[in-house]
């Protein structure tokens, strides 16, 4: 791995691994998917200009409360083609400030815009008396974009396909 492609986070399968066709990798990025997870990986549209989208559910009412009550600041995209004659997901993460307006409150996509891999931690904690009398804290919400990435390229490099992140130029 090149000095570039550790700057990028660009990933290349273990060597020997057997590529699968493109259709198998599609299946196991989709494969990533669960209903419990606050976010989802779905088919790109035309105008993404890209095979399949990951995404947070943050405009899906039943996980709107959630994402506003976090106090989260920022917004993540990953879009992926696949390029089957290289063997590689090409992706693009994209993430964008977000804001709470209105009364109940919903979350906007600010202003603020960065394209490459970036890494949101959010965490929140309750502090409160244990069973000992000592303070404990105890984490009550915790969001980092690393869960929506990582699993997404740990199915790319089993199916033997490069993960290469694009920070310049078109996907």
């Amino acid at each position: 791995m090149g000095l570039f492609d550790k700057l990028t986070g660009t990933k290349h399968p273990d060597d020997g691994v057997v590529p699968r066709s493109a259709e198998e990798v599609r299946t196991a990025l989709l494969g990533v998917n669960r209903d419990d997870a606050p976010y989802v990986i779905r088919d790109g549209a035309a105008e993404e200009e890209c095979d399949l989208v990951a995404e947070w559910r943050m405009a899906e009412p039943a996980w709107q409360a959630v994402f506003v009550a976090s106090q989260l600041t920022r917004a993540v995209r990953i879009r992926m083609r696949l390029v089957p004659e290289d063997h590689e997901v090409r992706v693009l993460e994209e993430s964008w400030e977000v804001t709470r307006v209105g009364d109940p409150p919903q979350l906007k996509i600010s202003g603020a815009y960065s394209r490459g891999p970036d890494r949101t931690v959010t965490r929140h904690y309750t502090v409160q008396r244990g069973d000992s009398g000592g303070l404990e804290a105890t984490e009550t919400f915790r969001f980092d974009s690393s869960e929506l990435r990582d699993p997404l390229r740990n199915a790319a490099l089993k199916s033997g396909w490069t993960w290469r992140s694009v920070i310049f130029g078109k996907l």
